[in-house]
């Protein structure tokens, strides 16, 4: 980087709020340890009111996300650092949760999969590796990208969002500054505001914490709108190890009230699947006309309810 370039970046982050120096907390090392902890409780206690008010943003992504997931498209979230391990996290938590494919929701951080655990210098300053990446994948217009950037100006972030959407994808741009390059390039902007961080430019603190919030409500709504859920229960739940067979039993239950013996006869009948084990139960039909039932409804359990009752 020649001294132009390093002057002119440092001109950038001077611009950013979650880069601010806050000189009020100059002397916080010499504060009591639970002194320091409630400035950092108080800190994050202000995230939830920042991401509040872009929640009419964020339930427009969701929509428009579900829209296409439901025709076979795929979500995947973009980023570097921070931002691109928080996406990595919520992607590898939808297969156990709601029994996607691993391919349906995709974490594709700068740099590959070793920079989940350590620093790739200068992959997150690369539009055109995002843009390589992204073609790996073969990204297309049923599929979303999500760009997830604290500062709203990394290269890695901006140049996927703005590759995708040349390709026709929907794209999403989640930043913690206002105004930014991630947000003006995407379909839909979503900027959570929190402000500067307890230690100067530290966007794994506050900013990171807003983006899991949003992350977790992307994932999380837009299974609940493609029938993933039943109510508040996870009937879509792979039943990969003990707890989870545990969990199966338990959310059949849950759901239908019957008793253990039925419940492990509906199981086994249905190869384990709840929501299928669910619909034997309470739509009295056999395991066959189950399956048939939620292909028709498109997996909404609910829907393949009220067809088997009338």
């Amino acid at each position: 980087m020649t001294t132009a370039d390093s002057a002119r970046l440092r001109a950038q982050l001077d611009t950013l709020t979650t880069e601010a120096f806050r000189p009020e907390l100059a002397k916080i090392d010499r504060l009591e340890t639970l002194e320091i902890a409630r400035i950092m409780n108080a800190e994050d206690a202000a995230v939830p009111t920042a991401v509040a008010g872009q929640l009419p943003r964020i339930a427009a992504a969701i929509d428009a996300i579900a829209v296409r997931m439901s025709r076979g498209g795929r979500l995947l979230y973009t980023g570097a650092g921070t931002a691109g391990r928080l996406g990595v996290l919520d992607a590898s938590e939808c297969p156990p949760t709601f029994n996607t494919r691993p391919e349906q929701v995709v974490g594709v951080i700068a740099g590959g999969p070793d920079a989940v655990v350590t620093s790739v210098e200068g992959a997150e300053d690369s539009a055109e590796l995002a843009a390589r990446d992204l073609d790996r994948l073969g990204i297309g217009p049923d599929d979303t990208v999500v760009g997830v950037s604290a500062s709203g100006r990394t290269p890695y972030a901006v140049g996927a969002v703005e590759h995708a959407r040349r390709r026709g994808a929907l794209t999403v741009g989640l930043s913690c500054n206002a105004g930014s390059a991630l947000a003006a390039a995407a379909d839909h902007g979503i900027e959570i505001v929190v402000g500067p961080e307890l230690l100067t430019g530290s966007t794994r603190l506050k900013a990171g914490t807003a983006q899991k919030l949003v992350l977790n409500m992307i994932s999380t709504i837009t299974m609940i709108r493609l029938g993933k859920t039943f109510g508040n229960l996870m009937v879509d739940v792979r039943a990969s190890n003990d707890k989870l067979r545990a969990r199966s039993r338990r959310i059949v239950f849950l759901a239908t009230g019957a008793s253990d013996e039925r419940i492990e006869s509906a199981l086994a009948a249905t190869d384990g699947e709840v929501k299928n084990a669910i619909l034997t139960i309470l739509g009295e039909v056999d395991a066959p006309t189950a399956e048939k039932l939620l292909a028709e409804a498109h997996g909404h359990l609910r829907t393949a309810l009220e067809a088997a009752t009338g």
